[in-house]
């Protein structure tokens, strides 16, 4: 096992990044200070390689009201039938929208070669636990019947999702199988938080990790739980909980070294793996959490990033 002392530092071109403005989530001021501190980390200019995407914006009818969603398409896809991959963003359940988390998608378009739905799910605490996967579940559901008027190949579905968004993909998938469809080919999970396990050991190496602290999931978890006992939380909270992980999707599952939530994506690999899935995982040992939203700012990022999109693509193609 890798131990705090023993692991290779931050990568150093992230660490930059880092030292430049705000880095870390930070929930100690509450829910509306985190969410404006998102906004300004994620307040840079687009890379030169990530605008050739056509985007759209619509609103759907959801459980609780219009969902708004962007569509993404990649320029050099501009024309044909794609797959369909549906992205749900991180941010603790608490923070994010389709704005923040745009490289992130736009990423997806490109490196999947697919059509991205990208889903502004419902936030806690204003909307605890169900309202989110309640969003995304009906999301998905409204993609996979409208794919041709989008464009789209329905057969050929994933989800994808970072952190928060990588828990929703998971408990999508989980969805999917118990509710008979649709039949997801692919789930694609960065850093994912699926174990809501404090007791893991990364949880204790990375307790005041950069981006990531485990205060600060401690309280995206109980904002997001709403009245729910955060130490026992059902599997549609935390996938890794589920009583049978059999018959799921294939998934790859990366993880960052310096991210309390290292060994949750390890563990829920493991798990599924165990219980007879295809899964690949990978751990960047020098990237920190939220590392998706530096893709090709930091070489280390877009190595490991696409390793996962080529993943992704080789299950829709």
């Amino acid at each position: 096992m890798t131990t705090a002392n023993s692991r290779p530092p931050v990568d150093p071109d992230l660490q930059k990044l880092l030292d430049k403005g705000p880095s870390g989530l930070d929930t100690e001021d509450g829910v509306g200070a985190a969410r404006e501190r998102l906004a300004e980390m994620h307040n840079h200019d687009l890379p030169q390689q990530l605008q050739a995407v056509q985007t759209e914006n619509r609103q759907i009818d959801g459980p609780g009201g219009p969902i708004p969603i962007r569509t993404y398409r990649a320029d050099q896809a501009a024309s044909g039938t794609l797959p369909l991959t549906m992205y749900f963003h991180g941010g603790g359940f608490c923070l994010g929208n389709l704005d923040s988390h745009n490289i992130q998608a736009r990423t997806l378009a490109i490196g999947a070669a697919a059509l991205i739905v990208s889903v502004d799910y419902r936030l806690a605490p204003e909307h605890p636990f169900p309202a989110g996967v309640e969003d995304v579940w009906a999301a998905t559901q409204w993609a996979v019947k409208n794919a041709t008027e989008l464009g789209a190949d329905a057969t050929r579905l994933a989800v994808a999702g970072d952190s928060a968004g990588g828990n929703l993909a998971a408990v999508v998938a989980q969805m999917a199988r118990d509710k008979g469809g649709p039949e997801i080919a692919f789930q694609l999970l960065f850093y994912p938080a699926t174990m809501w396990d404090f007791t893991l050991p990364s949880m204790i190496e990375n307790a005041h990790a950069p981006v990531l602290t485990v205060d600060d999931l401690n309280r995206f978890y109980s904002w997001y739980a709403g009245g729910v006992d955060i130490t026992n939380p059902p599997a549609r909270m935390a996938p890794g909980r589920a009583t049978d992980l059999s018959g799921l999707p294939a998934a790859y599952i990366a993880t960052a070294g310096h991210d309390p939530l290292r060994d949750d994506g390890l563990r829920y690999a493991e798990m599924l793996t165990d219980a007879g899935n295809d899964v690949q995982y990978h751990n960047a040992p020098t990237l920190t959490h939220a590392f998706l939203g530096f893709y090709d700012a930091v070489p280390a990022v877009t190595t490991t990033t696409d390793l996962g999109l080529a993943a992704l693509r080789a299950a829709l193609h």
